[in-house]
């Protein structure tokens, strides 16, 4: 007898959704994790000052209602998700922006010359959108389930990923709207990892929408927990696992831990050492959180209805900023990621008070505070914003990495997320989330499908575990 059917080490949205899995199967799950409180990646605190909710890690959600974990557990059932209008903003000089409205047409209308283009290019996967998320949310070393979606994904994402992706568009805010999506990807562009990055996320804008989960990223989190002990699963809090050997005795162990993470804390073969061995981190980003006396006066007035912005210009110009942080520099004009979810929740602020989440990308291991540098280019866009600042947190891209082990370096998406390592993650297989250690597991973002907070990495390492070690070959229905 063990004392548990399943142990899962880290309560990150990755490891609940794996533990959730096994225990609607009918199994004893436990679940470990190092901090006082649970979340990884999607943790919600008072970062500032008191009544200032911020999401520690993860705030935007384009996964939210596209996933299809997500879709299966019912997250927007379980959870308050407001869908903003505008899903993205991009803001360009001279009070000009760029708004992806959940309505492809009403985006189109506002493009002008390039909305056809525009139209053309997207309107073939949203009305595709769910079978966009499953070709994008699996693994890759597949055949596609849907061959004329994965086809006309593949080819607008050989136009967007090479020299071609500016002969589609005449004027600079159609490219700069989708530049600014593929820089979630923390790569050089054009690639074919950032144009996928861009394609999909920007799919899931008009189909969708990007939600905002109210009371923070953390109600993601808890509504995982939730369910995992509604099935009888148990969650230890600060109790940090250095070794499988400290733990209680049980079939399988799946761990939401960085692939690096996992060569320390389990014995495994030489071979497959050696594999994981290559499997590169890549650069970080650099965070910083404020609490802001009113909301952000962005010259663009639509901008203030936007849940997320993509701040930092044109494309040259985000393309620049990219290409600084992949040769080792830190940019003078960089690209930043901002969130503004108080406009669409509340209760994250004191009455009339509003929480803005931003990062920059980094070189991997920066010690540099970027506060300065995003308050500058924000100000770029919305003059006077700096007097709005009651109080920041920053925290760089070494901080992050202490913050949370599973970022090596910063590197928020646990493994540089290029066309390879999309592909090799961490190793090349059918089923990489097995190892060839028995029983043992890897279910984090270092795993296909990779970063995101939508929890297929962990689904999917718990489905591989129910048939091989409990022999159990139908996943159990995750509906509340």
């Amino acid at each position: 007898m063990t004392e548990y059917d399943a142990i899962i080490v880290g309560s990150g949205p990755n490891g609940l959704s794996a533990a959730v899995t096994l225990a609607r199967a009918g199994l004893r799950v436990a679940v470990y994790e190092r901090n006082p409180t649970i979340g990884g990646g999607a943790r919600t605190a008072e970062l500032t000052l008191p009544g200032f909710l911020h999401d520690a890690c993860s705030a935007v959600h384009p996964m939210a209602l596209a996933s299809g974990f997500f879709r299966r557990f019912g997250l927007d059932r379980r959870i308050d998700l407001r869908v903003p209008e505008i899903s993205y903003g991009h803001p360009l000089d001279g009070g000009r922006a760029g708004i992806a409205w959940r309505d492809l047409e009403r985006t189109v209308d506002g493009l002008g010359v390039d909305g056809p283009a525009f139209r053309s290019l997207m309107a073939p996967l949203v009305a595709n959108a769910n079978r966009v998320a499953q070709f994008t949310g699996s693994q890759l070393l597949q055949l596609p389930r849907h061959p004329l979606t994965a086809l006309a994904f593949g080819l607008r994402s050989l136009e967007q990923g090479s020299p071609a992706w500016n002969l589609r568009f005449r004027q600079d805010v159609a490219p700069a709207m989708l530049s600014g999506v593929a820089a979630h990807s923390i790569r050089p562009m054009p690639s074919l990892a950032t144009a996928g990055a861009a394609l999909s996320l920007g799919t899931y804008a008009h189909a969708h929408g990007w939600p905002i989960p109210v009371g923070g990223s953390q109600s993601i989190v808890n509504a995982l927990a939730d369910d995992l002990r509604a099935h009888g699963g148990v969650i230890h809090t600060d109790t940090e696992i250095t070794s499988l050997d400290e733990l209680p005795s049980s079939r399988a162990v799946l761990l939401d831990v960085s692939a690096k993470a996992m060569l320390k804390l389990a014995t495994l073969p030489a071979a497959y050492r050696a594999k994981v061995e290559r499997f590169r981190f890549g650069n970080a980003v650099a965070k910083v959180d404020f609490a802001l006396s009113g909301p952000v006066p962005w010259t663009n007035d639509d901008l203030r209805r936007a849940g997320t912005l993509h701040v930092g210009g044109t494309r040259a110009e985000i393309a620049g900023a990219e290409a600084d942080v992949a040769a080792g520099r830190h940019s003078d004009n960089p690209y930043v990621l901002v969130a503004q979810p108080s406009f669409a929740d509340p209760s994250r602020a004191p009455e009339g008070k509003h929480v803005l989440w931003a990062y920059t990308h980094v070189p991997r291991n920066s010690t540099l505070d970027q506060t300065e540098a995003i308050t500058r280019q924000i100000e770029r866009f919305a003059p006077g914003f700096r007097d709005q600042i009651l109080a920041s947190s920053s925290m760089t891209a070494r901080d992050m990495e202490n913050y949370n082990p599973n970022y090596v370096g910063g590197d928020i998406a646990s493994g540089g997320a290029n066309l390879r390592q999309l592909l090799v993650r961490p190793t090349l297989s059918t089923e990489p989330w097995r190892t060839p250690a028995r029983g043992v597991y890897l279910c984090s973002s270092s795993t296909p499908p990779g970063p995101g907070v939508h929890g297929l990495p962990g689904y999917y390492a718990a489905r591989s575990a129910l048939r091989h070690e409990f022999g159990i070959l139908t996943a159990p229905p995750l509906a509340p």
